[in-house]
């Protein structure tokens, strides 16, 4: 599994994408009211994410092929499910996992995953 995506929760979309165009040198390549992402050369996607928990903080997603094999895989070996793979439009489906340890483990499958 390759983590290819961190979202940041934020409650200002527009001073957030500002601030992160500076901060990753590049300029978004997807703008909307619901997300605004960032591909910078050599790391993983960056973003931002208007609707997300601000106490949780940034979550991780790991792309992988089959969501709902992969979400069995990681509750038998012990995490607990917080959010039942979803449609997130696009024919990408979102997962989110906690560990024993309480982190959130976010999971992505992408129509052309």
């Amino acid at each position: 599994m390759a983590i290819r995506t961190i979202t940041v929760p934020v409650k200002d979309l527009e001073a957030a994408t500002a601030l992160y165009s500076k901060l990753l040198g590049t300029e978004p390549y997807m703008s909307s009211p619901y997300y605004v992402g960032f591909r910078p050369e050599g790391s993983p996607e960056v973003g931002l994410n208007p609707h997300g928990d601000l106490a949780t903080g940034p979550i991780t997603y790991y792309h992988v092929d089959d969501i709902k094999a992969t979400v069995a895989s990681l509750t038998a070996a012990g995490a607990t499910v917080e959010q039942e793979p979803k449609d997130v439009g696009g024919g990408g489906l979102t997962a989110h996992l906690r560990d024993g340890d309480g982190n959130v483990i976010g999971l992505f499958q992408g129509a052309d995953e």
